[in-house]
């Protein structure tokens, strides 16, 4: 027997008879509030996960949905315009139901209405350990809407919030619980230091402001294991702010800072403090979009033989230096010339990691291979061979497009020789 979700507000609902399948229910849902039921939500009742993502749900599809008994472990809602109304209704059932782990209610312009209504829920709902609200045009809920006590969630996408520099101070009360004098709101909860691991705030225009409260948050938190500040206009300054918390901190381990204003002095930054910092667990860094130079490069290969674990993603060697660098030769190349003394083929460079035949091959194996083998490479020239045969960053190397590209730079090298002739 189905349990049947009853709203104070519309009471033509306590008419459904409890006896009705999970599918009748959300048929006579539907019927009751006006919309067309979507096939696809009945063809996967009986799903761990449920995707009605660009659905076009509105409200009151929203509304049908809450009234169901749902069963499944993941409910992706994104992109569904369920505003703030679609929000109270599926936060009404999920105060009560404990199957579902995994929310995406990401771009629905849910504005602070909506995303308060989830806060509300949060204080009783116990299952909930990935949200997703990515997009959903809020800035600050009151201090008052929440609080630490049922908070379980452990990821947490913000993304795309426009939050901006007092957004970060307001977002560093939540993953820290440090107070500054004139701060007065959070956003979603307070202090989530027992539990939160994954943060996402990417795109939000946090600035220097912003990185000053977080790195005073990081200070104190002892939970959070990846921070998502990608493009959000921090610049050298912000990312010495940050590192201040860094250095008190013993559990990050991923830190995503591309696409912002830095430049070789952040990047310098950023890998002193996992050299300054004993206790530290920092194992990833990405700052893929900034030139470094010989300097930074030097100093990175000796941290990482203190620090083998550690990865830092960075945009080439070409950044600001007082002298005019060595002539910079390309990994492939050196590749290609190894394997040309030894009449070697790259075909059999690749066949030699790659034992199933698959013509891929996982990026930790590549890397092994490349590194315990006589090729005069570099650890910086390695990883940036990676980061060309990997670009999309799936972890895996496809040795079909390292053909492609010594094929491409063979062409870049005659046509080079040709101008200079």
């Amino acid at each position: 027997m189905l349990r049947l979700w009853c709203f104070s507000a519309v009471s033509e609902l306590k008419l459904i008879r409890e006896d009705l399948s999970t599918e009748e229910l959300y048929l006579q849902a539907c019927k009751l509030v006006g919309v067309v039921p979507v096939r696809y939500f009945l063809r996967n009742l009986g799903s761990a996960a449920i995707n009605l993502n660009h659905h076009g749900l509105g409200p009151l599809g929203a509304k049908a949905l809450a009234i169901t008994d749902m069963h499944t472990t993941t409910l992706e809602l994104a992109d569904n315009f369920l505003l703030a109304e679609g929000a109270r209704h599926l936060m009404e059932m999920l105060r009560a139901n404990f199957t579902i782990h995994n929310l995406d209610l990401s771009d629905n312009h849910l504005q602070s209405a909506g995303a308060e209504c989830v806060a509300k829920m949060l204080l009783e709902n116990i299952s909930i350990k990935s949200l997703k609200l990515s997009g959903i045009s809020c800035i600050l809920i009151e201090t008052s809407v929440c609080s630490q006590s049922n908070y379980r969630v452990k990821e947490l996408d913000l993304s795309h919030n426009q939050f901006c520099g007092r957004g970060g101070e307001h977002l560093g009360q939540m993953i820290g619980e440090y107070d500054t004098p004139d701060s007065h709101a959070v956003f979603l909860c307070r202090q989530v230091n027992t539990t939160l691991k994954h943060l996402d705030l990417s795109f939000n225009g946090f600035g220097n402001e912003g990185a000053l409260a977080l790195g005073e948050a990081l200070k104190f938190n002892n939970t959070l294991v990846h921070l998502d500040l990608n493009n959000n206009r921090i610049s050298d300054e912000g990312a010495s702010l940050l590192c201040k918390g860094l250095e008190a901190n013993d559990t990050l381990r991923v830190l995503q800072l591309a696409y912002n204003s830095l430049t070789v002095e952040g990047a310098l930054t950023l890998i002193n403090v996992v050299k300054n910092t004993p206790k530290t667990a920092i194992e990833e860094i990405n700052i893929c979009n900034v030139l470094v130079n010989e300097n930074f490069v030097q100093l990175l290969e000796l941290i990482c033989q203190e620090h083998p674990s550690l990865e830092v993603q960075y945009g080439g060697v070409g950044g600001f230096i007082a002298k005019k660098p060595r002539k910079r030769i390309d990994p492939m190349k050196v590749i290609q010339d190894y394997l040309d003394q030894r009449k070697l083929r790259l075909w059999d460079f690749f066949r030699n990691i790659d034992k199933d035949g698959t013509m891929r091959v996982p990026v930790v194996d590549f890397r092994k291979a490349v590194q315990q083998s006589s090729i005069p490479l570099e650890k910086f020239q390695i990883e940036e061979l990676i980061q060309r045969l990997d670009r999309d960053r799936t972890g895996i190397v496809d040795y079909r497009s390292a053909r492609s590209y010594r094929s491409t730079l063979n062409t870049e090298l005659r046509r080079h020789s040709l101008s200079n002739a």
